[in-house]
């Protein structure tokens, strides 16, 4: 990511924060270049297992030119995709986890390589999200290819 991308996406997830100063010193200060951010303000989390998780980004990243942000934690166990607010109280599918009003996600900064968190898809600072119409289609179609390789 160029610099000026790298602000956009800072400025974009800081806006989230309910002190979006903090959050920036957070990230500049901890060592660990991670900040806990709001879910349900500017987006909502789904939580895909990343056996599921990484055929469904295959599938969407070729559905769309950009999907919107997606993180992977714990050792490529979980993926998280970025969608738009209100997404998880309306989410009926089963093995997924959300992150919605009321829960907080760790964030890491956006343009430096940390730990246990990191950026799988960037934000790029301009709000992009992923549809969670496409991304449950593209969880369907990961998923039936699964299947019919014998993987599930």
């Amino acid at each position: 990511m160029k610099g000026s991308e790298v602000r956009a996406a800072v400025e974009w997830l800081a806006s989230a924060a309910p002190d979006p100063d903090a959050c920036r010193w957070e990230w500049e200060r901890d060592p660990r270049g991670i900040a806990l951010l709001p879910a349900g303000r500017r987006w909502d989390v789904l939580i895909l297992p990343g056996e599921l998780g990484y055929p469904t980004l295959d599938v969407l990243t070729r559905l769309i030119d950009r999907p919107g942000p997606v993180l992977a934690d714990f050792g490529e166990e979980r993926m998280g995709f970025f969608v738009p607010a209100g997404t998880v109280a309306r989410w009926v599918g089963t093995g997924v986890r959300g992150a919605g009003r009321g829960t907080w996600i760790v964030v890491p900064h956006p343009g430096r390589p940390v730990g246990k968190v990191r950026w799988l898809v960037p934000p790029d600072g301009s709000g992009t999200l992923t549809d969670a119409t496409l991304l449950e289609l593209a969880m369907h179609e990961a998923a039936g290819r699964a299947a019919a390789d014998g993987g599930g």
